[in-house]
Formats: C-alpha cells, sequence, structure tokens
C-alpha cells in the first residue's frame, strides 16, 4: 500500500493549488518542500525594511485572471492598479524628449506588430529590432525586464504565446504573505530537499536524506533549472525529451534592488515608473515609492541581472544608488538608507526568476508538461501557458497537473 494518494515535491503557488485540489478529491496527499517555508518564488519579507518586501513575485498579473486576485480583495489586502506606462526615460544621466518618448511608444507598437506576423526563420527575438526600427527602450521591457532575457535569447514564438499581462495590480500587504495565506492548511514538511524519484515499480518513491515516501503518483513543480541541474535523480532516468525540454528551458533572471530614500522624494510620484538605459544593456528600472513609502524598488535584468548578482548586494547597492545620483545629485546619497539584492541566481532550489524557451525550442514547454508512465507528472510557472512567468499561471498549472492525476488514478 502507498503512504499517500499523490506526493507533490515543491511548496510553490504550482504545488500548493495542487494540493488543494486532491484533497478536495478526498486524496491523501504530501507536499515535500527543499526550502524551510512555503510559497517558493512568493516571498515576503519584513525583516529588510520593517515592512512588507516581496522578494519574489510582487504584482498580481492579469487579474481578471488571476485566481489570487479575488482572495486578495476577499481578504482586504490594498490594491494598486498599475498600467506599467512608462514615466521617465533616461539615457544615462540625459532626460529623454518628449519626441523620443513618443518615438518609444511607436516603437513598442511597431515590435508588437512584427512579433504578432513573424513568420522567418529566425526565432530570436532580437531578430526583429532592425526590422521594426525599434528603440532599445522597448526591447528593455520585452526582454530583460519581462522575460528576464536579452532579446537575442528570447524565441519569438514563445514570447508570443504568452498573454498581454493586463491588468496588473500591486499589493502593499504582499504577494508572496498572499500565497502563504493560500497555502497555510497544505500539509507540507518543509527542510526536505527530494534527491531521488523511483518509479521502477508500481507506484512512484520519493526520497531524500529525510526518508522516502511511496505513493501512486508524484506531481513535480520545480524549476527546469532543478531538473537541468541534476538536483533530483530518477529511475528509469526520464525520457530523452523531456530531459531535453528541461535544458530548453533555461531560467531568465530579474533582479531586485529596493533603496530606502528617507526625506526625498525627487520631484517623482508614487508608483512613477523610470527607466535609465546605459551601454551594454546595464539598464536599471525603478518602481518608485510604491504606496508612498520611502522604497525606491530597482530592477536589472537578463545577462546583466546574473553579472550584479555575483558582484554581490554591496555592488548592486552602489550600483543603483550612484545611477540615481547622476540624474537627481550627488545629494541623493546621504538620503539613502537601507538597501538591499534578491538573489534567486544563488537560491539552489530555484536557480533563476523564470523560465524562458530558447530560440527554436519553443515546443519544450509542451513537452515537459507530458506525464511519464502515467504517474509522474509536471507543474509550474513554466508550463502555465498563457500564463507562463507568473504566479497566477503556476497555481492554474499546479489545479490541472492535479485533474490529470485525478483523471489517472481515479
Amino acid at each position: 500500500m502507498a503512504d499517500f494518494d499523490v506526493v507533490i515535491v515543491g511548496a510553490g503557488s504550482a504545488g500548493l493549488a495542487a494540493a488543494k485540489v486532491l484533497i478536495a478529491q478526498g486524496k491523501s496527499v504530501q507536499v515535500i518542500e527543499a526550502m524551510d517555508r512555503i510559497g517558493g518564488r512568493a516571498h515576503t519579507t519584513d525583516d529588510w525594511f520593517g515592512m512588507p518586501f516581496d522578494i519574489g513575485c510582487a504584482w498580481l498579473h492579469a487579474a481578471d485572471r488571476n485566481p489570487y486576485f479575488p482572495e486578495a480583495q476577499a481578504a482586504g489586502w490594498t490594491l494598486y492598479h498599475h498600467d506599467m506606462s512608462l514615466d521617465h526615460l533616461y539615457f544615462g544621466d540625459r532626460k529623454a524628449t518628449e519626441a523620443e518618448m513618443a518615438k518609444l511608444a511607436e516603437a513598442e507598437a511597431a515590435l508588437a506588430a512584427c512579433v504578432e506576423n513573424h513568420t522567418g526563420p529566425d526565432d530570436r527575438l532580437s531578430s526583429l529590432l532592425t526590422e521594426c526600427h525599434a528603440l532599445r527602450a522597448a526591447t528593455t521591457f520585452s526582454g530583460p525586464m519581462d522575460f528576464g532575457k536579452d532579446d537575442d535569447e528570447i524565441s519569438v514564438a514563445d514570447f508570443k504565446a504568452a498573454a498581454d499581462l493586463d491588468p496588473n495590480y500591486f499589493t502593499r500587504e504582499g504577494f508572496g504573505a498572499l500565497v502563504a495565506r493560500f497555502g497555510a492548511d497544505v500539509p507540507v514538511r518543509t527542510g526536505c530537499p527530494v534527491r531521488r524519484v523511483d518509479w521502477s515499480g508500481a507506484g512512484v518513491t520519493v526520497s531524500g536524506d529525510w526518508g522516502s515516501i511511496h505513493a501512486d503518483a508524484v506531481i513535480l513543480t520545480v524549476s527546469p533549472a532543478v531538473l537541468a541541474f541534476d538536483e533530483i535523480a530518477f529511475h528509469p532516468a526520464l525520457p530523452p525529451a523531456h530531459v531535453e525540454a528541461a535544458f530548453d528551458l533555461p531560467m531568465g533572471l530579474l533582479t531586485k534592488i529596493p533603496l530606502e530614500i528617507r526625506g526625498a522624494r525627487l520631484g517623482l510620484d508614487a508608483f512613477d515608473d523610470l527607466l535609465i538605459e546605459r551601454h551594454a544593456r546595464h539598464d536599471i528600472f525603478f518602481l518608485c515609492f510604491p504606496f508612498d513609502t520611502d522604497l525606491m524598488v530597482g530592477f536589472v535584468g537578463g545577462d546583466f541581472a546574473w553579472e550584479i548578482e555575483a558582484a554581490g548586494e554591496e555592488a548592486a547597492v552602489d550600483f543603483a544608488t550612484t545611477r540615481l545620483a547622476a540624474i537627481f545629485g550627488a545629494d541623493i546619497k546621504r538620503h539613502v538608507g537601507r538597501g538591499h539584492m534578491t538573489n534567486w541566481s544563488a537560491d539552489r532550489w530555484v536557480r533563476g526568476a523564470y523560465a524562458a524557451a530558447r530560440p527554436g525550442k519553443a515546443q519544450a514547454r509542451a513537452v515537459l508538461a507530458q506525464p511519464v508512465g502515467a504517474r509522474v507528472f509536471f507543474a509550474g510557472e513554466h508550463l502555465a501557458g498563457s500564463l507562463i512567468q507568473t504566479c497566477g499561471g503556476a497555481r492554474l498549472s499546479g489545479e490541472a497537473a492535479a485533474r490529470a492525476v485525478l483523471a489517472q488514478i481515479g
């Protein structure tokens, strides 16, 4: 007899959602989590600034389709509709002219049209830039800030398949706190990395240094990077197509560098969007003073995010501070209080922010979504259909995987 009907690896949004669907249908479930907490890449902390700050996902994207949004409303969460339009653009320390801002809007529209109509053999998003005459600022959002990858590493087909995520909402209490609230009643064993999945006999056996669990089926909600780095051994090995798919969905990176700015608002309004374009993609975007707090939240993405996380928090905070000083004057440095840097690249159980298909490999998502042996199932933000790379999409993916398991095991 199996210990449980289903064992779920990972207590992020997908794993928690899968567990709740299965439990509602009377199935016995155990979730195994490598971290010492639930939520995965949804993580709110008060430790950094004495108020909620989302180290991971922060925006409730696609609120009209996001199952977390009505739950945030019902819980009385403080929500703000963020239209994501760019309020301030600088090239180095030079403010963009009105004509350049208008040109940016034209470039964004041209790029969107080129993506929609793309049929050529070159699947790299960068291949469209000359054709569209897009300002690089337009592709900063399409690439590093949205997909966590530079445009030459993004598949046009994969980019095209992603939905428009408007309406986007920001929450003062924290998205991570909302996910933790959602999963509070789910049975989870934390601090238990899974190192082996044996599906050679009837059912599956999931094990690690903490022991083992036998179940009729397993749902794996780990990132593709965890699979690609062989953090989990499979016996027998996963089919070659699944292994290749994990490598074809490398993790992109988006790094936050929040700065506390005391006693200065720099002529900016709460929730203003400010982008500073620099050479070699060393760009930084700031979400300014969300909810009128004292925070300027910097974001860097793509290859530069990997570079800055490797350089460390002190270097990242100095970089963000120096960029603001170049625009608003050196006096701003005396207003800077605490500063931090997120570091998802160094998290062994994630290894990045979210997955983006390599050019020419957009089909990898569909391949990895296929169950193996009618008892090994997969879910996560990387398998979330048009809501890829979102926490809400991960939840919907987990629910879909749970339904697939129910169809298989009854």
